[in-house]
């Protein structure tokens, strides 16, 4: 109780700071959503095919982890986290602002490429607390509601099909403009399109979604402007005593009462390698002697991360051009809301695995996330005519998907007892599966068409679920080795239950 007091006057006298670093979590929610109910319209504006324009989630996501790479040169000191947090949050409102002027796919995957390092560099530096994951959800809830107002309810691009005669029965987001524009259909390569004029196009209506949320996103850089002021960091204001907590006054703040004397605990600890970057991490002293299972379960736990995360990109991008194809032909408005509706169960699925978490051990957690993924593509694959089933399918992913990464790292952290690098291992291997999924389901769907998408999701989901298996496989023979000749565990280390990419 006492300790819950200290938190909460902690929280009442660093709130501006708080809310400031909320703010910066909710911009980066933003740039995580915007792009799967506005892919069409973008697709329009830039004359591009869907593999071509799936270059554009892989250059973001490419220098997203260049950006967290990035972001961890400027977290040595106060004055260059806030500056990084200000300069990445204005660029993201920037990025908004010059999308609708991209008429070329190359021109706006580098725009994105910016947006994504800037993402990185917020994921890494504001990264401190669990409750700006929520915050993240809800600017991934809210972008896709912003832009469904401007979703374009007419087609304007021919489709791109594959040689084959099969593939003509997946035209993608063009039959009406074909009996419009043209007395017979003609098959098109992944070649840009030509020949559509802005005029033709979706994108000028979309255009005003994405200046509204540069104009939502501007207070953010402003507020962090006003907190690098407040604590004295422009070149134009004296030095004072800074209004945010250094990690020690943090640490005795909310240290309960009974355990004050740890204070005199030797002040060389330093920071456990398994929050390092990779590069530090992956140094040969600190797997001297380690057994081939310690690295199997580094391996096989990024490698389910690699899957699940890989699948949460690659369904909030592409639900929407599936719901609008196809069989279920859903309308182009309430197909927008399918992204938000994703993203809305993801972060209550967040909030609800809290109080599970301390009831329910993270391997158990982890099982049922992975099943819960199969058996839902599994049944939208069944009922895939069936647009009903299509919307209670995608929450029912983005509740089992939402706690998979916390549950897994928690669940490999304590298979390895804190040691190694799990953390770092596991964050890159869901990065990069996010970042490679999501093109290759996009090249995937462009060949073979809408239906190819769910299939998509059981194959991950399945191979997802192998990779678990072998993990605990690996588990239990890992339980053969009483210890890992591995730096030893830092002191307080025992008792960390929950982490948050």
């Amino acid at each position: 109780m006492g300790c819950d007091g200290r938190l909460s006057g902690l929280l009442r006298r660093n709130l501006q700071p708080t809310l400031t670093y909320w703010s910066v979590f909710f911009s980066f929610g933003l740039c995580i959503a915007f792009l799967g109910p506005t892919l069409l319209d973008l697709r329009c504006q830039t004359h591009s095919s869907l593999s071509q324009i799936s270059w554009v989630f892989f250059s973001q996501q490419l220098c997203l982890l260049l950006g967290s790479a990035i972001g961890g040169v400027f977290k040595r000191t106060l004055a260059q986290s806030l500056w990084a947090l200000f300069t990445s949050s204005l660029a993201i409102s920037l990025v908004f602002a010059v999308i609708p002027f991209c008429s070329d796919v190359k021109v706006l995957a580098s725009v994105m490429a910016l947006a994504g390092l800037a993402m990185g560099c917020i994921d890494t530096v504001a990264n401190m607390q669990l409750v700006l994951h929520f915050f993240v959800g809800l600017g991934a809830l809210l972008s896709p509601l912003i832009a469904d107002p401007f979703l374009s309810e007419t087609d304007c691009l021919p489709t791109n099909s594959t040689a084959n005669a099969t593939s003509s029965s997946h035209l993608f987001h063009a039959s009406r403009v074909l009996g419009q524009h043209h007395t017979t259909a003609r098959p098109w390569s992944n070649q840009t399109l030509p020949g559509v004029s802005p005029q033709d196009g979706a994108g000028t209506r979309v255009s005003y979604a994405f200046w509204i949320m540069a104009l939502i996103n501007l207070p953010v850089p402003m507020a962090v402007l006003y907190l690098l002021s407040k604590e004295r960091l422009l070149t134009c204001c004296p030095q004072r005593r800074p209004l945010l907590l250094s990690a020690d006054e943090l640490a005795l703040e909310t240290q309960p009462p009974e355990k004050e004397d740890a204070s005199s605990l030797p002040p060389n600890i330093q920071p456990h390698p398994a929050h390092e970057d990779l590069f530090s991490c992956c140094q040969r002293k600190n797997f001297k002697g380690a057994p081939y299972s310690f690295f199997a379960i580094h391996i096989t736990a990024a490698l389910v991360l690699f899957m699940t995360d890989g699948m949460t990109g690659a369904y909030s991008t592409f639900v929407y051009s599936y719901a609008v194809e196809k069989p279920l032909s859903v309308g182009h408005k309430m197909a927008g809301y399918l992204p938000s509706l994703f993203w809305g169960f993801i972060t209550l699925g967040q909030l609800i695995a809290i109080p599970i978490s301390s009831k329910v051990n993270p391997a158990t957690m982890v099982f049922i996330n992975v099943v819960g993924v199969v058996v839902t593509y599994l049944l939208l694959l069944a009922f895939s005519y069936n647009v009903i089933f299509l919307f209670v399918g995608t929450a029912s992913l983005g509740l089992f998907l939402s706690s998979t990464f916390p549950s897994m790292l928690a669940y490999t952290e304590d298979i390895l007892q804190y040691k190694g690098c799990a953390t770092t291992v596991l964050v890159t291997g869901a990065g990069v599966g996010e970042m490679s999924l999501q093109m290759l389901v996009g090249w995937i769907f462009q060949a073979q068409g809408s239906y190819s998408f769910l299939l998509c999701g059981v194959i991950f989901g399945c191979l997802a679920f192998t990779f678990y298996i072998l993990l605990l496989f690996f588990h239990r023979m890992h339980r053969g080795h009483s210890s890992v000749p591995i730096q030893d565990k830092p002191l307080g280390m025992e008792s960390s239950e929950c982490y948050q990419r």
